[in-house]
C-alpha cells in the first residue's frame, strides 16, 4: 500500500511539472513585452516549440499537443509551425478562412515567441520568414495568423540609427523598406519608404501598394542608377508611378534631380524600362559637326534580341557632306557549342567640297568574322574563323579602335581541323593576308593540309631491342590554290585567270637514329619530296620590241605558260653525328661557385642528285642575245618551287657553345644557388661541298645568342667568306689567304639588342594572395574588343618600356677599297597608368621615332570615377590621328544617353 502510494505521488508531481512547464510556455506569449529596444546582445532562451492545435466538434476549449524540439543557445533558431491554422474533429476536418497553403518557415537570433491563444508570432533579431517562394528579412516580425498578415520593421540602436530594416523578396523582386505589411492570403501589401531593384536601376517610393499580380503603385517617388540608398547622387523625381514587372516603370510627369538640387530638364511622363536579359530598342545616335564632312549623326540603330542565342545590331552614320555608312553586327553563342560574331561595314566617305582641289569620294567596306567552337562540342575536331577584310579608307574616316588604326597588316584564316585515333591529322584552311600601305593581298583558298604522326614499322613487342626498331617513318601533305593581286583587282575575271595558282606537296622523312660508342648519336635520314601542279612554264628569246610603261626594250626572254598536269619528285640523303663535351670549374669560396662550358661539336654529311640533267625534264634552255645557253626550271614561279638543279655532296660542320656560371642566392631556400646564362649560344657553322669543281667553301657563319639581364636579349650574327673578291667586287676561286694572307674575310654582320621593362607596385612589394576573380567568357571577350573602355582600378601604377635596336653593316668593294653600308633601325615605346588618388587615373601611351626624331603615336587619357557617374577625357596631341575628346555620363547601360560629350575628331583637323 505504501509502495502503490509511493508511485502515486511521484506520478502526480511529474505530471504537474509537465504542466508547469507547458502553462509558463504559453503564458509568456502574452507577458512578453513587444518591444522593439531589447538589446540583442542579451541572449533570451529561445522557444523551440512545434505546436499544432486541434478543435474537436465537441470540445469546448483547444486542446495542446506539443513536442519539444532542441535547443542551442547562441544559434539562430527556425521554428516550423504546421497546423496553427487547421480546425474539425477526427472525423472531418474544415479549412478555415485565415488558412495558409504551405509551411512558414521562422529563424530568429534572438528569439520566437508564440501566442498559441491569439494565434500571433512575435520575432525579434535577424528575423527570418520563408513562405512559398517569399522571403522576408527584418530585425522585428509580428505574425498575425487569424488575417494571415505579415508586419516587418528595424530597430533603432543605442546611437538612434535605423537598423533591421525589412527585407522583402518574391519572385525574383526585392524591396528594401522602413515598414511594411503583408497578405499572405491576397499577396497585397502596403509598404512605406520603400527601394526596390528592377535591373540596372533603383526605385525609391515615399508609400508603395504592392498588388497581387506583382505590379507596385508608387505614391512620391523617384528613379535612378545610383546604388546609394539614402542620397542617390541623381534622380528622376515624381509623383506617382506604376511599375510591371519585367516590363517597364511609367511615372507621371518626372523632373532631373542632382545632388538634391532640382534641373530644368523635365519631361510630361518617363518611360524606364525594366526586362532583365536582352531588350530590342532605337540605339539613340550621336550628333555633331565635322569641318570636311558637314553635321553629321553617328551610330544610330535598332538593336534587336532575336533570341537567347543570337542578337542584331544595326547601326548607320549620315553626313551632310553626302557621306554615309551602314554597319550591322551578329552576334550569336552556344553554350558548350559554338560562339562568334559577324561584323560588317559599307560606306561612302565624301571629304570636301566638289570641285575643291582636296575633294575625294570612295567606297569602302570592312567583314570581320570570329568563330570559336567550344571544347567540349566535338574533342576530336575543331572548326574555328577569324575573318578580317578591310579597306584602306575605311580604317581613315569610319571610327574603329586604336589597334587598328595602327596596324597596316590584316589576316584572316578559316580552318577546320579534325583527327583519326590520333593518329591522321586533316586541316582544311582558307587564308588571307592584306596590306594597307602596299595594298598587296594574297588570298589562299582552299588550303588542304593531311599529315600521319611519326611511326615505327620495325618495331617489335617484347624481347631485346634492336637498333633498326628506331627506324621512324612520317609523311605530310599540302596543297592549296592562291591569289596574289592588289586589292582593287581582287575580284576581277583577269586576275582569276592569269594570277592564280594551285598546286600539291607530298614530303616523306624517314630517319634512323643510332648511338655509336657510348657517347655519339648518329641520325641517318632520307628525304622524298613530291610535287605536283596543274602547269608549267616555257622560255624562250624574242628579238621584238617591248614597251613597258616609259622603257623600250629591243629582245626579250618571253614565257608561256602550258597549261596540264606535271609533276617533280627529288629526294636526299642526310647523315649526322653529334655529341656534347662538358666542361666545369668549381670554387669553394666567394660569391662565384662554379662555372660550365658546354661545347656541341656535330659533323654531317648530306648529298642530293642533280635533277638538272636532261633525263628528269625539269630543267630547259633557251639561247640569249649572245647565243649563250640560259638554263632555266619548267617550275619556275610555282607555288613549292622546283627540284634542286644542281648535284650536292656536302660535308657540314658546326660548334656550339654554353656559357653558365653558379652564384649564391639568397632567394633560393634549397639550394642556395642560383645560374646565370652569360652565353645561350654561340655557334660557327660551315659547309664543303664535294660535288662542285670550284669554290667549295661555303661561307662561315657566327651567331650568338645571350640574355643580359631579365628582360634583356642580345642576338649577334655574322659571316664571313673564305674566299677573295676582284676590282669589281665580285667573288674569286683564290682563296682570301693566297691573295691578302689572311684566313677569313668579313663580309656582313648584325647585331640586335632588345628589351621589355614592366614596372608595377607588385614589383615593389611582398606578393600576398589574391582572390581569384574569375570574368565570363563574354565579359573577357568584350574587354579585349574595346580595352580603352573598361578601367583597372587594381593595378595601383604600372609602367612598360619597350626597346628595340638592330644594328647591320653590309661590305662592298670597289677597287679593292671598303665601301661599308651601315643601318640601324631603332623603335622605343613605353605606356603606363597611375590611380592619383582612389577616383582619379591616368593612363599615357607613347613612343619615340628615330627615324624622324619625334614622339611616335601618343594618346592621353585622364578617368574619374563619379559613383554612378564617369568623367573622361582622352586627348591625341600629334600625328594623324590628333584629337581631343571630353565626355560626362551614366554609367548604367539603361541611360547610356543620358551624358555630356565635347570633341574634336581627327578627320576635322
Amino acid at each position: 500500500m505504501r509502495k502503490s502510494s509511493s508511485f502515486g505521488i511521484l506520478l502526480t508531481c511529474f505530471w504537474l511539472i509537465i504542466n508547469c512547464f507547458a502553462n509558463n510556455d504559453a503564458m509568456a506569449f502574452t507577458l512578453y513585452p513587444a518591444s522593439e529596444n531589447f538589446s540583442p546582445n542579451v541572449w533570451q532562451k529561445p522557444d523551440t516549440l512545434i505546436a499544432t492545435t486541434t478543435v474537436t466538434s465537441d470540445s469546448l476549449k483547444p486542446v495542446i499537443t506539443a513536442d519539444v524540439g532542441r535547443d542551442s543557445s547562441g544559434i539562430a533558431l527556425k521554428d516550423t509551425l504546421l497546423d496553427l491554422n487547421s480546425t474539425g474533429d477526427s472525423l472531418e476536418s474544415k479549412k478555415s478562412e485565415a488558412s495558409l497553403d504551405a509551411v512558414v518557415e521562422r529563424i530568429a537570433v534572438d528569439s520566437i515567441v508564440q501566442d498559441i491563444i491569439n494565434r500571433k508570432v512575435y520575432m525579434y533579431g535577424e528575423a527570418v520568414i520563408n513562405y512559398q517562394d517569399i522571403t522576408l528579412k527584418a530585425a522585428y516580425i509580428e505574425i498575425d495568423f487569424n488575417t494571415n498578415e505579415v508586419y516587418a520593421r528595424g530597430i533603432t540602436d543605442s546611437t538612434g540609427k535605423k537598423t533591421g530594416l525589412p527585407e522583402f523578396t518574391e519572385g525574383g523582386q526585392t524591396f528594401k523598406a522602413r515598414e511594411m505589411t503583408y497578405n499572405f492570403d491576397t499577396k497585397k501589401g502596403i509598404i512605406t519608404k520603400v527601394i526596390t531593384e528592377d535591373d540596372a536601376g533603383f526605385l525609391h517610393g515615399q508609400k508603395v501598394k504592392k498588388l497581387d499580380d506583382n505590379s507596385i503603385n508608387v505614391f512620391r517617388g523617384e528613379y535612378t542608377t545610383c546604388n546609394n540608398e539614402e542620397h542617390p547622387h541623381f534622380a528622376f523625381k515624381f509623383k506617382k508611378a506604376k511599375v510591371i514587372p519585367d516590363s517597364k516603370i511609367i511615372t507621371g510627369p518626372a523632373y532631373m534631380e542632382i545632388e538634391g538640387m532640382p534641373t530644368p530638364l523635365g519631361v510630361p511622363f518617363g518611360y524606364f524600362p525594366n526586362k532583365m536579359g536582352r531588350k530590342s530598342g532605337i540605339l539613340i545616335p550621336t550628333y555633331g559637326e565635322s569641318a570636311n564632312r558637314g553635321f553629321y549623326l553617328e551610330d544610330g540603330g535598332y538593336y534587336w534580341g532575336i533570341n537567347e542565342y543570337m542578337d542584331l545590331q544595326v547601326t548607320g552614320d549620315i553626313y551632310s557632306h553626302g557621306s554615309w555608312a551602314v554597319k550591322p553586327k551578329l552576334r550569336y553563342k552556344k553554350r558548350y557549342k559554338f560562339s562568334g560574331s559577324f561584323d560588317a561595314g559599307y560606306a561612302i566617305n565624301v571629304v570636301g567640297t566638289n570641285g575643291a582641289p582636296d575633294f575625294s569620294k570612295s567606297t569602302d567596306f570592312r567583314i570581320r568574322w570570329t568563330h570559336r567552337q567550344d571544347p567540349k562540342a566535338r574533342p576530336r575536331s575543331t572548326f574555328t574563323a577569324n575573318v578580317n577584310i578591310v579597306s584602306s579608307n575605311f580604317i581613315k574616316y569610319n571610327v574603329v579602335n586604336v589597334n587598328d588604326y595602327l596596324s597596316n597588316e590584316f589576316q584572316s584564316s578559316v580552318a577546320y581541323q579534325t583527327n583519326w585515333a590520333g593518329k591522321y591529322f586533316l586541316t582544311v584552311n582558307a587564308s588571307h593576308r592584306q596590306n594597307t600601305k602596299t595594298n598587296a593581298v594574297e588570298v589562299n583558298l582552299p588550303e588542304l593540309t593531311f599529315a600521319v604522326n611519326r611511326f615505327y614499322p620495325l618495331k617489335r613487342e617484347g624481347g631485346k631491342k634492336r637498333f633498326y626498331e628506331d627506324l621512324s617513318i612520317s609523311y605530310n601533305m599540302n596543297a592549296k590554290n592562291t591569289i596574289s593581286t592588289v586589292d582593287s583587282m581582287l575580284f576581277s575575271a583577269s586576275t582569276i585567270k592569269n594570277n592564280m595558282q594551285n598546286g600539291m606537296i607530298h614530303k616523306m622523312p624517314i630517319s634512323l637514329p643510332v648511338k655509336v660508342l657510348k657517347y655519339f648519336n648518329l641520325s641517318t635520314s632520307f628525304n622524298f619530296t613530291d610535287r605536283m601542279y596543274s602547269q608549267s612554264v616555257r622560255k624562250y628569246w624574242s628579238g621584238d620590241t617591248l614597251f613597258r610603261d616609259k622603257d623600250t626594250l629591243v629582245g626579250y626572254v618571253k614565257t608561256d605558260t602550258v597549261q596540264g598536269f606535271r609533276n617533280s619528285v627529288d629526294f636526299s640523303f642526310s647523315s649526322t653525328m653529334t655529341t656534347k663535351i662538358y666542361g666545369m670549374l668549381k670554387f669553394k669560396k666567394g660569391p662565384l661557385r662554379a662555372i660550365r662550358h658546354v661545347f656541341t661539336p656535330s659533323f654531317g654529311f648530306s648529298y642530293t642528285p642533280d635533277f638538272g640533267a636532261a633525263n628528269w625534264g625539269y630543267y630547259d634552255t633557251y639561247a640569249d642575245t649572245l647565243g649563250n645557253d640560259v638554263i632555266y626550271s619548267q617550275f619556275d614561279g610555282s607555288l613549292y618551287g622546283s627540284p634542286p638543279g644542281q648535284k650536292s655532296g656536302r660535308i657540314n660542320f658546326s660548334f656550339a657553345n654554353n656559357l653558365e656560371i653558379k652564384v649564391r642566392s639568397r632567394k633560393d631556400t634549397v639550394t642556395g644557388m642560383k645560374k646565370i646564362a652569360l652565353i645561350d649560344n654561340l655557334t660557327l657553322s660551315g659547309s664543303y661541298d664535294l660535288a662542285k669543281d670550284s669554290m667549295n667553301m661555303s661561307f662561315l657563319t657566327v651567331q650568338g645568342r645571350t640574355r643580359l639581364w631579365k628582360n634583356m636579349n642580345l642576338l649577334y650574327s655574322s659571316k664571313w667568306d673564305p674566299y677573295a673578291l676582284n676590282a669589281d667586287g665580285d667573288r674569286t676561286a683564290d682563296y682570301e689567304w693566297d691573295i691578302n694572307k689572311r684566313i677569313l674575310r668579313f663580309d656582313n654582320t648584325s647585331w640586335n639588342l632588345s628589351f621589355n621593362l614592366k614596372f608595377g607596385d607588385k614589383d615593389f612589394k611582398k606578393k600576398k594572395k589574391k582572390e581569384d576573380k574569375n570574368a565570363t567568357e563574354d565579359e573577357i571577350d568584350e574587354i579585349n574588343a574595346n580595352p580603352g573602355n573598361y578601367v583597372d582600378w587594381n593595378i595601383p601604377w604600372s609602367l612598360n618600356l619597350a626597346y628595340n635596336f638592330t644594328y647591320t653593316n653590309n661590305l662592298t668593294y670597289i677597287d679593292y677599297i671598303k665601301q661599308p653600308e651601315k643601318t640601324i633601325v631603332q623603335t622605343l615605346s613605353f605606356n603606363g597608368q597611375i590611380n592619383i588618388t582612389p577616383k582619379w587615373k591616368f593612363t599615357m601611351r607613347s613612343g619615340w621615332d628615330f627615324t624622324n626624331n619625334q614622339l611616335s603615336y601618343t594618346s592621353i587619357n585622364l578617368y574619374r570615377d563619379l559613383h554612378c557617374w564617369e568623367m573622361r577625357f582622352s586627348w591625341i596631341p600629334i600625328g594623324a590621328r590628333q584629337s581631343w575628346n571630353f565626355s560626362i555620363n551614366v554609367k548604367a547601360s539603361i541611360l547610356q544617353d543620358l551624358k555630356l560629350n565635347k570633341k574634336k575628331d581627327f578627320r576635322d583637323i
